[in-house]
Formats: structure tokens, sequence, C-alpha cells
């Protein structure tokens, strides 16, 4: 089971590391150590930038835990889960259907081939009908699970908390091939969403800061690369977990590890362009020019995506546990622990614009040049950039 550390203060270190903590701290015994604050919100002069489009609200999530839910649209339907145990279908604020399908419901949405796909902490994976919401099947698989599941070519691809894979026919949900990523005794809790990068062959990043490519209708591994190294002296400075998907961008794979390292690899001959060190555990964003990141600490970074370069470095948000940078439109977005959207100039790193949603931002997630914001306190959002 993956887990953050096996010993009896083991729940003390997991709760800070899931609140997004800059950093693994520990109060000494007279409690003593001075807490870290965030940096207040720096003051600018620009306008919004954002136009809101829709919002729904759901159950807050549980306090302790650092689900990355996330809510998708297809076909002009909003498909949203709530923490404890609804899936719903929303065509503005019109309920299409709602489903009550169990207990904490953890893993977020993912909707495909006509059918939706949920999982909960008691490793319950759940197919339902996308247009009626009708439970198709059920499987139980051996961990919880944390992470959207991928659908493609009639297969869902499920990451389980203890770094099994399972790839289940679409329809009847019969298991077709597994796949065991490596794991450490001492990981952060939660691993990457499986990530497609061509028609058939699906990414996996683990706990040991490796990248497999996996035949999707098989399972057989294809490739695999490390991207992270770390030479830190005790266990939990050793960690390079990836807990942010890859991204492909511009026939290129980016990757970024917490406590490990920003890499680039070029996707036609499989070989790494660069590495700079780098901490954090949200993916990255990237475009024709740049890759960027929000570590841990709240900086947020560019760097050129052909050499890896520094183009430029944001501290104005130190500790205020960033979420995952998008880019949308002329901008680049971040979100942080008081619900605030903060607007990015790319090409300078300037904070340009923001706006306000309601507790602290989990992902951002871009569908058809929309932004999709979940939140801790269970707010679903969309927005348009003007």
């Amino acid at each position: 089971m993956k887990q953050l550390l096996k010993v009896p203060f083991a729940l003390t270190v997991l709760s800070v590391a899931l609140v997004g903590c800059s950093s693994l701290n520990f109060l000494n015994k007279s409690n003593t150590e001075e807490v870290v604050k965030p940096n207040p919100l720096p003051k600018i002069v620009a306008s919004t930038q954002l136009t809101p489009v829709f919002k729904t609200s759901t159950s807050s999530l549980p306090k302790f835990d650092v689900l990355k839910l996330q809510m998708v649209q297809e076909n002009g339907i909003y498909y949203r889960i709530d923490a404890k145990g609804e899936v719903s279908a929303l065509q503005g604020r019109r309920t299409v259907w709602s489903s009550k399908i169990g207990k904490s419901l953890s893993s977020g949405v993912a909707v495909g081939e006509g059918v939706v796909v949920v999982g909960n902490q008691q490793g319950e994976l759940f197919a339902l009908d996308a247009t009626t919401g009708k439970q198709i099947w059920t499987q139980k698989l051996g961990a919880a699970l944390l992470s959207p599941s991928l659908i493609q070519q009639g297969r869902v691809v499920t990451v389980g908390n203890d770094g099994k894979v399972y790839a289940h026919d679409l329809r009847s949900g019969q298991v077709l091939w597994t796949f065991d990523l490596p794991s450490n005794n001492l990981a952060m809790r939660g691993y990457a969403s499986p990530v497609l990068l061509s028609k058939r062959t699906v990414l996996l990043a683990s706990s040991n800061a490796y990248v497999y490519a996996v035949d999707l209708m098989s399972g057989t591994p294809v490739w695999q690369r490390r991207v992270a190294f770390n030479e830190g002296r005790g266990d939990i400075q050793r960690l390079i977990d990836i807990d942010g998907e890859p991204v492909i961008s511009n026939g290129k794979m980016v990757t970024v590890s917490y406590q490990g390292m920003v890499t680039v690899i070029d996707l036609d001959n499989e070989q790494v362009l660069w590495s700079n060190k780098s901490s954090s555990l949200n993916r990255p964003a990237a475009d024709i020019r740049a890759v960027y990141v929000a570590q841990t600490d709240g900086t947020l970074n560019a760097y050129d995506v052909n050499t890896g370069a520094s183009l430029w470095t944001n501290t104005e948000l130190l500790n205020r546990k960033l979420s995952n940078p998008v880019r949308i439109g002329q901008h680049l977005v971040v979100g942080d622990y008081e619900g605030v959207l903060h607007l990015v100039d790319p090409a300078t790193g300037k904070l340009t614009g923001r706006a306000s949603t309601s507790g602290q931002v989990r992902t951002l997630n871009v569908q058809n040049n929309q932004l999709f914001v979940a939140t801790d306190k269970g707010e679903f959002s969309v927005w348009q950039p003007k």
C-alpha cells in the first residue's frame, strides 16, 4: 500500500504532506519551530481577464486528504462526483441524472465512449452509462483509487494506490491485463493518472521517478525512462515521487517530481533533452516555448523547453500552496489555498490578473479553451479567458 511512513508519527507527516506544504517539516517537542506563513496576496493593477461560465457545488473534501478531483465535459454535459458517493450529469443548471453508488468517491471522473468511470477509497471501480447514469459494472481492486482512470479504445486503465495498474474492458468490466509499478516503502500518497501517449500507448509514472510506456492493448512495456535523481541522505530527503501526470507537448514529454527534477524527453528518439532540479507534487505546463512548474514552496519557474535555461522566476506566491499551472489563451494560470486564480504573463512571469473561487484550488484543467477548476470545498467552476 502506498504510504508516507511506516512509523507511529506517520499521520503527522501525512497530514503535512497532503495539505500541500512546501516541505516535510516536523515540530520539535516544545513546538517552538516557526511556522512558515504564506505570502500575502500580491497587489496588482489589472482586470480579472476571466469570465465565469458555469459553477456547481458538492460536499467538501475530507480535511486531511488531498484528493485531486475534476469535473469534465462531453457533448455539452458536465460530469462531476460528490466525495460522499454521488455521480451527476448536468446540462447547465438542469440535472440530467444523478446516481448514488457508494461511499468515499475519491478518483475524480473519467468520461469516454459513452461511459462514466469513478472509483472510491475502498478500491471499487464503477462504470456508468453516460446517458442514463445506470450502473454497467463494478470491480473490486486491491487498493484505494485516488486518480482518474483513462478511457481509450474500449479499455479503462486505472492505477491503484498500491501501484498496480489494471486495464478493464469498458463494456463488461473484465480484467484484460495488469501491470505492477515499482514502489518504495516511503512515498507520497497517490499516483499520477495514466496519460495517453499515442493511440496504442499509455504512460504510467511511478514513485521511484520512472515513466513507463505500456501497450494499451496488451499491457506490454514498450520503453521506460528514469526522469529524476536525488542524492539526499535520509529516506525523506530521497523522496522523488512523480504525483503529477506527464505532459505531452509538441513531440516532447515533460515530467516533474517531488524533491527531484523537471525533465524534458524528446519522444522521437526517447532521449532526455535536459533536466533541472525541481520539486512539485503537481503536473507541469508546457507550450512551444517553455515549461512551467509551480514548486512546492510556491515559486513559479519557467524554463526554455529546448535547453532548460531559466526564462524567469516568480516568488510573489511563496507558501500559498499552489495548484498545477495551466496555459489557456494568452495566460498562465495557477490557483492557491485561498481559492485565488492567479493570471501570469507566460513571457515575463509577472502577475496580470486574478479571479476568486471558494476553497483551496486542487486541480486546474483546460478543455475546449475553457478553464475547469476544482476546490477542496467541493466547488467546480468553469471560466472563459477574455
